[in-house]
């Protein structure tokens, strides 16, 4: 082949190359970019098995049947702001709120700690001053920071916001949901715990 030819592929292919670097570097800015939401949704970067609309942060139900006692799960994002899905969060605070219902994303745990798989629920947020309420609830269990590598975890506890690898349908066949947990941060595959705070249009 001439020199000319082998040149030119060489290039080619450093191009292409560079150009999938680029693209993987405007994914993680997008993944991290926001670290603040006034209003909107935490949603997976990855869509998984619903390229339509992707998963969020989810509690049970919707409308009147929504229940903040049960466990919280990823479910597919509805597109609407619905408030068992719109929340507001601030990266300084950790606080992940659902401002509809008055309450916080919170780690079942013990004397401020939790461990892998334990679920996500919902709880009256508690401040600093407030810490001393309740034995399972606190700051230390409700605060959540956006890690540059897009992941959400727990403190520094090395816990991160993982949603199941299986999922399945709702009482609606067009819905799905799966389960949400913490684990260590390292061992998720980041299709399922790179998350991305998304703004509401209406916020």
């Amino acid at each position: 082949m001439p020199h000319f030819f082998t040149r030119r592929f060489a290039f080619l292919g450093v191009a292409l190359v560079l150009l999938a670097l680029t693209g993987i570097a405007i994914t993680t800015a997008q993944a991290t970019s926001s670290g603040q939401v006034a209003r909107g949704v935490l949603r997976l970067v990855d869509n998984l098995d619903r390229p339509q609309d992707g998963y969020c942060l989810d509690i049970a139900g919707s409308g009147p049947w929504v229940d903040i006692s049960v466990p919280l799960s990823a479910h597919n994002c509805k597109g609407r702001e619905y408030g068992d899905q719109m929340i507001t969060y601030n990266n300084k605070s950790g606080r992940i709120r659902f401002p509809d219902y008055r309450v916080c994303l919170t780690a079942l745990g013990r004397a401020g700690r939790s461990l892998e798989l334990m679920p996500l629920i919902v709880r009256q947020c508690v401040e600093e001053a407030d810490a001393q309420t309740s034995p399972f609830v606190g700051p230390a269990v409700q605060s959540f920071f956006h890690r540059p590598d897009g992941r959400v975890e727990l403190g520094q506890s090395g816990l991160c916001l993982a949603v199941g690898p299986t999922s399945d349908t709702t009482f609606s066949p067009a819905d799905k949901w799966r389960a949400l947990y913490l684990d260590r941060c390292e061992q998720i595959p980041a299709s399922r715990s790179v998350w991305r705070p998304i703004p509401s249009p209406a916020a």
